[in-house]
């Protein structure tokens, strides 16, 4: 229901994480009973986890791991890895730039121009490990940089920006057709990102392999505070799953959807999954790892850019091992930061779901409080649930 903001305007009210809470059922299931696999084109996956292409998030190395504990890993084609021979020197020094130099710094580290030849390397180096290769490109450059990493062997294609859509005018270039460009392009396109119905129904016609969802709501994205661009992830996911929905009715093809961005607890992966999604792409959790080449810090995608910087870098902290942020145990943590699949399971056993399928069904009720109802303790004391 459209609710009005002013003569003749409209708004339509949009949720996220905190604002809802699920409903347990008449059944519960064991956690070891249910099905997490995530599915991109003819790849499967154990765990319904993506690592965002973020370089504070995905190298080679973290690529490698997180192909080892099930899930899928984004390498950036326009960073760090593709920009610098040896990306540790440029990666030293956004970890250790002051707070007031940062973004300069990003800004100057990120004009240095991509070199092809590291593009074939970096793919080069997945397929030696004997992973499934996924890496991503903005549209701009998808297919200069996407013919040379598809010609090294990449598997797995991520068409990626703010935004993608179908038409954009420029009068300074051409722009990307995405139709011919799934179409020709010999592996599977994920295509993201979108917050809306229309917009991913459209982008799944063209040949997306999957969708991802989220604009602004990341931690190191200011998107929403420059721009004022979004919405809550729990709106834009369900209006992302009725379009595949729809779409699979229309085609037959079933198209997944990713929840990205704002996602660092466990709780948040599974609202993501039950308000529709078939996984999730996360950035932060993982630039918790030992692995990840952030070593402590991430910053967001759009930080470098010379004009409008759109994100920023935060200090996460390495909390342990890929493995126990994502299968656990959780140990010397109390907040849902570590083992966050095992989190999932264990929700979908208590809401008696042993599919995806089953846990988009589930019963979701609007409770702005959820996250504080009955917490003075913890919020007093930053623990758990207050910190």
């Amino acid at each position: 229901m459209p609710i009005e903001i002013g003569r003749n305007r409209t708004a339509r009210q949009s949720f996220g994480f905190d604002d809802i809470a699920l409903i347990p059922g008449s059944r519960t299931v064991d956690p070891e009973d249910t099905d997490i696999k995530m599915k991109i084109g003819d790849f499967e996956f154990e765990i319904p986890i993506l690592a965002s292409a973020m370089d504070g998030c995905v190298d080679v190395r973290l690529a490698t791991e997180l192909h080892r504990l099930g899930g899928l890993a984004v390498l950036n084609l326009q960073g760090l890895q593709t920009k610098y021979k040896n990306p540790e020197e440029a990666l030293d020094k956004i970890r250790k730039a002051p707070k007031e130099e940062v973004t300069k710094i990003l800004q100057d580290l990120y004009m240095a121009p991509v070199k092809l030849d590291l593009i074939e390397k970096r793919v080069g180096e997945m397929k030696d490990a004997g992973i499934v290769s996924c890496a991503s490109v903005t549209p701009q450059y998808a297919k200069t940089y996407g013919d040379i990493a598809c010609k090294a062997g990449l598997d797995i294609m991520c068409l990626q920006s703010t935004v993608v859509s179908l038409e954009h005018y420029s009068s300074r270039f051409s722009s990307l057709s995405l139709p011919d460009f799934c179409e020709e392009c010999e592996v599977p396109v994920i295509v993201g990102n979108t917050v809306s119905y229309h917009v991913a129904l459209e982008q799944m016609r063209a040949g997306a392999a999957a969708i991802l969802v989220g604009i602004g709501p990341g931690a190191t994205c200011t998107t929403r505070g420059v721009l004022g661009v979004g919405s809550g992830q729990i709106t834009a996911t369900a209006d992302c799953a009725a379009a595949r929905n729809d779409y699979h009715k229309e085609s037959g093809r079933y198209v997944p959807i990713f929840t990205d961005g704002g996602i660092g607890k466990g709780g948040e992966v599974v609202k993501s999954i039950a308000a529709g999604g078939d996984g999730v792409m996360i950035g932060s959790p993982i630039s918790k790892a030992e692995e990840a080449p952030g070593h402590g810090f991430n910053w967001g995608m759009a930080a470098p850019h010379p004009t409008l910087p759109r994100g920023t870098r935060v200090e996460v902290s390495v909390l342990g091992s890929l493995e126990l942020i994502l299968l656990g145990p959780a140990t010397g943590r109390d907040d849902g930061a570590l083992n966050l699949v095992g989190a999932l399971r264990e929700a979908m056993g208590l809401l008696g779901c042993r599919t995806f399928e089953e846990l988009q069904k589930v019963e979701i009720v609007i409770a702005p409080s959820f996250m504080t109802e009955g917490k003075a303790f913890q919020i007093n004391q930053q623990v758990g649930m207050g910190r």
